[in-house]
């Protein structure tokens, strides 16, 4: 199948190219850094940022995209689920 934007840089307004679903650690951290995560079931997402900063995103709509560069998603705090990484 031809791939129109295949030629372009990936950017962090663009849409993503790969998604993967996430499960919440504490002690492990993603397989790669995300440029977003979706949250399919709504809650609080507690998350580490690629900067080392901790942050919890509290009442977080099901179906919300949270525009957030992660390297790990927390399980203490995380009340949300169906959570995807995009990158």
């Amino acid at each position: 199948m031809p791939d129109r934007f295949s030629a372009n840089a990936a950017s962090l307004t663009g849409p993503a190219s790969h998604a993967f679903p996430i499960i919440p650690s504490d002690t492990t951290d993603l397989p790669e850094a995300v440029r977003a995560l979706y949250v399919g079931t709504g809650g609080a997402v507690s998350l580490r940022t690629v900067s080392g900063s901790a942050a919890t995103f509290l009442t977080v709509s099901a179906g919300s995209i949270l525009p957030v560069r992660a390297d790990r998603v927390l399980q203490t705090g995380t009340t949300a689920g169906d959570i995807v990484g995009l990158i």
